[in-house]
């Protein structure tokens, strides 16, 4: 028995396989996981995770938000932003009609703009307000456009109530250049998305999200040992974000896809399991 749920985002389809989100759930209860986030997609499609994690016994840890638009919020036209401020406070509204804590959003999508604005982060304030009073909290995640996301954390210091980080290991590796995003925004870790990576491929360090591979916990490059540490320290639901499909012209994730959902479940399964015992001994040691 581990100290921390254990929970997966739901990836369905695996390889040629395809399974409903429902088929997913069960699956994911029966391999041993816990819990589960979701994309967002429409409140009906909540709705039926919602159900399947009520029949399964599964934490509905999360909703991660659409983040096509995420630029939009700073750089966009008027009615840009206004459209992509809307999409975002509907996808809050939906995790609270379904009574799911937490909404993962990016700040932020490209690689050429470094200049955050005050509209900007005016636009996510709005964002803010919303969660503060729909009772539902944000987790914004680090991606590219890391002066966004400092931007927008500083901002929310003023709502440490609705407002936190989530933590994801693998773009820590590819999009942060490796450097302590928890450590960045401390005492602000309210969501996890672990999965491994091979860092930056580029030897001149331009980075794409080419290199954003969402690899199984000890498959890449990944300080597993300076990840458990970290982590001690968090004592919410350990979640992680897997990918079996490779990105154009990289090969990294064929052999997952290879794989039937239950085993790849399974072996996943198994490496969370082997991280969570790392964070139980870092925390024995203290």
């Amino acid at each position: 028995m581990y100290d921390q749920k254990l929970c997966i985002a739901l990836m369905s389809p695996y390889g040629e396989a395809r399974l409903t989100c429902e088929e997913e759930i069960r699956l994911m209860r029966k391999t041993g996981f816990e819990g589960f986030f979701s994309g967002w997609g429409n409140l009906d499609y909540l709705k039926r995770c919602r159900t399947a994690a009520e029949e399964c016994g599964m934490l509905y840890q999360s909703v991660h938000a659409p983040f096509g638009n995420a630029r939009k919020f700073w750089h966009g036209t008027e009615e840009e932003a206004a459209a992509s401020v809307e999409e975002l406070i509907r996808c809050l509204e939906d995790c609270a009609a379904v009574e799911v804590p937490i909404m993962v959003a990016h700040v932020f999508i490209g690689f050429e703009d470094h200049a955050p604005n005050e509209r900007g982060l005016a636009n996510y304030e709005k964002i803010m307000i919303r969660a503060r009073e729909l009772g539902v909290k944000v987790a914004f995640e680090n991606t590219e456009g890391m002066e966004y996301l400092d931007a927008v954390m500083g901002l929310a210091e003023g709502y440490r109530d609705s407002v936190g980080f989530c933590w994801d290991t693998g773009h820590e590796m590819c999009y942060n250049w490796s450097l302590d995003m928890p450590g960045r925004y401390p005492g602000r870790l309210i969501a996890t998305h672990i999965n491994d990576n091979l860092g930056i491929r580029d030897y001149g360090g331009v980075i794409t999200w080419h290199d954003d591979l969402h690899l199984l916990p000890f498959d890449g490059a990944g300080d597993w040992d300076g990840i458990a540490r970290r982590l001690a320290d968090f004592d919410g639901p350990l979640t992680f974000e897997l990918t079996t499909h490779s990105k154009p012209d990289r090969h990294e994730n064929d052999k997952y896809g290879r794989l039937s959902p239950k085993e790849y479940l399974a072996e996943a399964y198994a490496r969370a399991c082997r991280l969570t015992a790392m964070v139980k001994r870092v925390r024995a040691e203290k």
